[in-house]
């Protein structure tokens, strides 16, 4: 279930099986209608007046009830309640005991909303019910066994709550109707109590996955043959796969078993029954075993299975032997993922009669032997994961073949020879990892040359030589450049200045010489350079270091580097003594290194007096000259035109009032000229400075760069486009605009709490870095960024993918509140692009274009980037949700997705899914949130209070974050799960409260003055 942790089942899409509806007597007694109309009263006093109010408005208005809201009635003039539906209505409360009285009733769905409490035994009086919906609320305690007994049942979904307790057995053996059940993501525990006496001959779906199950998987499936979709993932099932089960299954389609504790037969040595076993399953698409351990090898035969198959996930398992060439036999399949096992042998050749393979996964075994050139005819191959091996050899130059590759990685392998300089013809490679190999030879120029790099070249840990190749600048999307631990060469060639969107530059380890260029220190993004261990001399270029505010770490040690490094501001404020050590020539004021000599003291002290009195008589001199200049301009001043204001369409003519004209010097003024002291920020197309009008506001200035050209233009009309149309309290806010020919700016409010990015993670704790968040603070956060992002997807008049979703980009205004910033690669959707259909107003966007910036780069930054976009899909509100996913489980982990993918290969989402749900003690081990005491705004009631809400979190941010767009929640819904997040937590904190109040007055009543202490509830959504 890897890309599956949603499963959108249309209840119309299932073939109902035929209900016979009791016809009523012919003269019904007026007190069975008002029974029913006092039981929907009844319901309706129960829900919280907060949230029904609205969406049950004309509930009890009027006597004919069956035209009130969600209900459907049925039996002519009779008038009894059919069918109740409130699905996604945003109702809390719990479910009334009433509806039990509704006996007509035949479908109930309160799906998609915020009940608490248990669910009624009194449902099962129910007896004609055939479609019970309860799934994503809050409820809680045991199923009602009483459920199991109503036989019209065919469509039964209570996923996604809180329910605890066994799985009544009477579910498996009386409601023999049943064709869909859903009881996942609760925590469910026991065995499943399918034993061999019931049966259920119509059951299609059976979906327990993510509970606390236990035992073996029941031989009793094998009763239910129109079985197609089985789903048991992250439970703790044990025992040995059943030989003898699915091959009585043969329209099975899905079979999902990963993340248990099964095990092979012989002792988890043998796997050659269970895969026997599916050879009836002819419509067998996807099988999941991952995360088992299972042992054993995969059998001979394994190719021989259905030709239906397109996806098959064996990895983190304890698989042995070779790959048995006649897997190639599965020529449908698409994804085949056989990683973090104990393969050996080769690789087969024969894998490539797989033409529609797009994504292989053998890493992390012991593979040797060479790579197979025919690896290079399978067409579709966009994904090849190799690393980890001991493959030999050299690289097959016929990697060139395959157009659709984006992602290469065959690092921590034995290969050795020459980098292939027909891999610069892999036009859409986005990454390339050859390192940690015994590769020789000079970086080939036409792999230096590949613009369309988009993530990052690894070369590091291998025997390269000779000069760093001029070609390399020409890399302007690639994100992290690795060449370290080498033997290369040679200057560090200036040109790398033209990777414009570099974030990390590792040349260290190597042999380069002469001075470190100052345009590479000035890449506008750049976070993470390192050349330590190199032989490079002269000065570091300081005035780029100190200039650049992306810069957070720096490592120039060992090397012959020399002068002075000044006290100041940027990233050599913030390194430490080691940074610098080994570098004889290098003196300053960082702890650790020298002082600089007592003449270069004197010329500074000199300097220091100096400079006050040339400055006075400058100033001096241009005040005469201000006094005279000012006198002749007055008469011109009508004639000559000042600094032209430009609107944005016709943005000025309708909101002069509130976006008052601005001129250059006015914004020059405020900003002390834009001099580098009032620089706050940079972005990818200019900078921001803070400053104060004339009439004392305060304000954010952002100036884009004149050298962008049109590509700056387009940046700053986007962003014009998006804010003039949109006004929300997360959104930021545009005071005005300035520009001319050469001169654009933004005039924004400014944020005094900076970005989330520099609360995260601040240089210095209470020392000029930005304050800790906890997990109250989080909370509001993740709460503000969500209904910023909702309002832009479906509720602004023009609808607006952001495409850049980073905790750079949320700012924190006085109240601590977030908004969303920096639109300047937005899209605005055109109606007809409206995912949801609610139309919009058209654009000048072009939604055909992949998600590309204008600049070319890709859409968004490195780890928050949509896997989808690196494939070339279009902007759309999915990929927007995946960033908000990555960035929840960045604030939920303390984790920046960057360090996750260039240290451990993974992505986010992929490194919390290998410890949830089982360890989620390392998930958040090192989350700063947990270290932060609570401030006196903080909604959470306590450290355990905060743990389980941010298990919930971990579960919001893997759902946002699934490979499928199609399977991302929209954020519509997830700020309604936030909703009820923060409502339970602000539950539990009144409740604390209380029982801390009730305490400390027992306490003052006291006679023999003991404390009292209060009972600890361990349970954060009891009512």
């Amino acid at each position: 279930m890897a890309n599956l942790l949603l499963i959108p089942i249309i209840i119309c899409y299932l073939v109902p099986i035929a209900v016979a509806v009791d016809a009523p007597p012919p003269v019904m007694a007026a007190a069975a209608v008002a029974d029913d109309r006092s039981a929907l009263l009844a319901f309706l006093s129960n829900v919280s007046a907060d949230s029904g109010g609205v969406a049950l408005a004309d509930w009890g208005r009027s006597p004919e009830f069956c035209n009130w809201t969600g209900v459907v009635c049925g039996g002519g003039e009779r008038r009894r309640v059919t069918q109740l539906v409130l699905a996604g209505r945003g109702l809390r409360g719990v479910v009334s005991p009433a509806l039990g009285r509704l006996e007509f009733v035949t479908v109930l769905d309160l799906s998609n909303n915020g009940f608490s409490g248990e669910i009624p035994a009194e449902l099962a009086s129910l007896s004609r019910l055939t479609q019970l919906s309860l799934t994503a609320n809050r409820l809680e305690g045991a199923i009602p066994a009483g459920i199991g007994l109503l036989r019209r049942l065919y469509f039964l979904d209570l996923s996604g709550n809180r329910l605890s307790g066994g799985i009544p057995a009477t579910l498996f053996c009386n409601c023999t109707a049943l064709q869909y059940v859903d009881l996942a993501n609760n925590s469910l525990a026991g065995d499943i109590p399918y034993s061999g006496e019931c049966r259920l001959p119509s059951l299609r779906y059976l979906l327990l996955w993510s509970n606390d199950l236990s035992g073996p998987i029941p031989p009793a499936l094998s009763n239910s043959s129109l079985l197609e979709w089985v789903d048991f993932e992250s439970n703790y099932l044990a025992g040995e796969l059943p030989p003898q089960v699915f091959d009585r299954l043969p329209r099975l389609q899905y079979l999902y078993l990963s993340y248990n504790n099964l095990s092979s037969h012989g002792g988890n040595t043998d796997l050659a029954p269970f895969f026997r076993s599916l050879t009836n399953c002819t419509r067998l698409q996807e099988l999941e075993l991952a995360g088992n351990d299972l042992g054993g090898e995969l059998p001979a035969f394994v190719g021989e299975l259905s030709r239906e198959f397109r996806q098959i996930h064996l990895e983190d398992n304890a698989i042995t032997g070779a790959i048995p060439p006649s897997i190639a036999g599965l020529v449908n399949l698409t994804y085949l993922n056989l990683s973090n096992n104990m393969l050996n042998g080769s690789i087969p050749p024969e894998m490539s009669r797989m033409r529609r393979l797009e994504r292989l996964y053998l890493s992390n075994n012991l593979l040797a032997s060479e790579i197979p050139r025919s690896i290079g005819e399978m067409p579709h191959l966009g994904l090849v994961d190799l690393s980890g091996n001991r493959l030999a050899g050299t690289i097959p130059d016929t990697f060139s073949n395959l157009t659709q590759l984006r992602r290469l990685m065959l690092h921590h392998n034995h290969l050795s020879g020459d980098v292939p300089a027909s891999l610069g013809d892999c036009l859409n490679l986005e990454i390339l990892d050859l390192s940690y190999n015994g590769l020789q030879g000079r970086i080939p120029p036409r792999v230096a040359a590949m613009s369309g790099l988009k993530l990052y070249l690894n070369l590091s840990n291998n025997h390269l030589e000779g000069p760093l190749p001029l070609e390399l600048g020409k890399m302007d999307m690639v994100l992290a450049l690795d060449l370290s631990e080498n033997a290369l060469a040679g200057a560090v060639p200036a040109q790398l200045g033209g990777c414009v969107a570099l974030e990390y530059l590792n040349l260290s380890g190597n042999a380069l010489r002469g001075a470190l260029p100052a345009p590479v220190a000035a890449l506008p993004f750049l976070q993470v350079l390192d050349v330590s261990r190199n032989r490079l001399s002269g000065e570091l270029p300081v005035s780029s270091l100190q200039a650049s505010t992306s810069l957070r770490d720096a490592n120039f040690s060992c090397n012959n580097f020399s002068g002075a490094v000044p006290r100041g501001a940027g990233v050599l404020a913030n390194l430490s003594a080691a940074a610098f050590r080994g570098n004889p020539g290098l003196c300053g004021y960082v702890p650790g290194i020298a002082a600089c000599g007592a003449a270069t003291a004197r010329r500074a002290r000199h300097r220091r007096a100096v400079l006050p009195a040339v400055v006075g008589i400058v100033a001096a001199v241009c005040a005469m000259l201000c006094a005279v200049v000012c006198r002749s301009m007055a008469a011109a001043r009508a004639k000559r035109q000042s600094v032209r204001l430009v609107d944005v369409e016709d943005y000025q003519a309708a909101a002069e009032r509130e976006h008052p004209r601005i001129s250059y010097r006015e914004l020059a003024e405020a900003t002390g000229g834009f001099v580098q002291s009032s620089l706050i920020g940079a972005g990818r197309f200019g900078r921001v400075y803070e400053g104060t009008l004339r009439g004392g506001a305060r304000v954010a200035v952002k100036v884009l760069d004149p050298k962008g050209g049109g590509e700056v233009s387009g940046s700053f009309k986007r962003e014009c486009e998006v804010l003039r149309r949109t006004r929300h309290k997360n959104l930021v806010r545009v005071i005005t605009t300035c520009s001319t020919a050469t001169f654009h700016a933004l005039v924004l409010p400014l944020m005094p709490h900076g970005s989330l990015e520099g609360h995260l993670y601040p240089p210095e704790r209470g020392a000029g870095g930005g304050d800790g968040l906890d997990f109250g603070r989080l909370m509001s956060v993740v709460s503000d960024v969500a209904e910023g992002l909702a309002y832009l997807h479906h509720y602004a008049p023009v609808r607006v993918v952001h495409c850049d979703l980073k905790p750079s980009n949320v700012l924190l205004d006085d109240d601590m509140r977030a908004v969303i910033s920096d639109f300047g690669i937005a899209k605005l959707i055109s109606g007809a692009a409206a995912a949801d259909g609610d139309g919009g107003a058209s654009s000048t966007s072009d939604e055909s274009a992949p998600c590309n910036s204008i600049t070319g780069l890709l859409q968004g930054s490195v780890g928050y980037i949509a896997p989808e976009y690196g494939l070339g899909g279009h902007p759309s509100r999915q990929g927007d949700v995946y960033s908000f996913g990555v960035m929840i489980l960045e604030l939920i982990t303390g984790k920046r997705p960057t360090d996750v993918i260039f240290h451990e290969g993974l992505t986010l989402h992929d490194w919390v899914r290998r410890h949830y749900p089982h360890d989620v003690a390392a998930v958040v081990a090192h989350a700063p949130w947990r270290r932060e005491a609570p401030s006196p705004m903080s909604t959470a009631a306590s450290p355990a209070a905060a743990d389980v809400a941010a298990v919930e979190l971990i579960e919001l941010g893997l759902v946002c974050t699934q490979h499928s767009p199609a399977l991302r929640p929209s954020m519509v819904d997830v700020c309604h799960e936030i909703t009820l997040l923060n409502e339970a937590i602000r539950r539990h904190a009144a409740a604390a409260a209380a029982a801390i109040a009730a305490a400390t007055d027992e306490d003052d009543d006291d006679d023999d003055g003991r404390s009292l202490s209060t009972t600890k509830d361990d349970s954060l959504f009891s009512n």
